[in-house]
């Protein structure tokens, strides 16, 4: 089906594709196996991260100094009762971070995580995020943490899916056409590729739908340094969101692709 055009008064989400057609996507531009069939239509958005404020000017010295003296010392302020104070753990640490998101949307990495804290090594990420996971799940509450490609990120639950879109409006779904399947399909199984590399294989130029797959995040550029600077292309964290992959291992194989 052919591929339908972004609209910028609507949001839009792609629609979720078989492992089975991603192969053999593959295998029919190797020459290898008959072409998929159609899409299934299943996604997720998450919301981006606000942007944060811009900082408010400082003041001068001769300002500093004036309200220093006007200012009434520390002792006259009422102290915070202790019953409203956050407890600062590694468990709340983690759920803050997650609640704010990254800069860039990405899923929360256990290695980044543990950079942020404290003497806590990424292995103790996992038991974090159960932990904070049992506790929304015994308090009733609409959120949930899950593991998305190489991290995780905080998200509703299913239940409450059917309220978010009411929120945002309608979604429209995009489906991708087979050609852009087959181009994501060479790139998965053999990445890093060059347009160049991915026009060979096809027998046709792909510029335009590898552009297509960048734009809507499924494939990121990556630039070799060497003589002369390479534009390749791999697969990104949302390409496994798509296909509920863990990592690129879990592709399926066969005797038919490997030969």
């Amino acid at each position: 089906m052919p591929e339908t055009q972004d609209s910028e008064s609507e949001p839009t989400r792609e629609a979720n594709i078989s492992l089975d057609e991603l192969s053999q996507a593959f295998a029919q531009v190797m020459g290898t196996a008959p072409s998929g069939a159609a899409l299934d239509s299943t996604a997720s958005d998450d919301a981006q991260p606000p942007e944060e404020p811009a900082p408010q000017a400082t003041e001068s010295a001769e300002q500093q100094d004036s309200s220093a003296e006007t200012e009434p010392p520390d002792e006259a302020y009422e102290p915070v009762d202790e019953e409203y104070r956050a407890e600062i753990t590694p468990q709340s640490i983690l759920e803050a971070m997650l609640f704010v998101g990254n800069r860039d949307n990405e899923p929360l990495s256990a290695t980044r995580a543990a950079e942020l804290m404290r003497d806590v090594e990424p292995e103790e990420i996992v038991a974090l995020v159960d932990t904070l996971n049992r506790e929304y799940e015994a308090n009733g509450c609409p959120q949930t943490i899950v593991h998305e490609g190489s991290g995780y990120r905080m998200t509703l639950r299913g239940a409450f899916h059917k309220l978010r879109n009411r929120f945002y409006g309608r979604v429209r779904e995009a489906r991708l056409s087979q050609a852009t399947i087959d181009v994501l399909a060479v790139i998965a199984y053999q990445q890093p590729l060059t347009a160049e590399d991915v026009g060979k294989l096809r027998g046709k130029p792909s510029n335009h739908l590898l552009s297509q797959l960048v734009r809507r995040g499924l494939l990121r550029i990556e630039r070799a340094e060497g003589e002369r600077k390479i534009t390749q292309y791999r697969t990104t964290d949302r390409f496994l969101t798509l296909f509920r992959l863990e990592s690129l291992d879990d592709l399926p194989q066969s005797e038919e692709l490997d030969r």
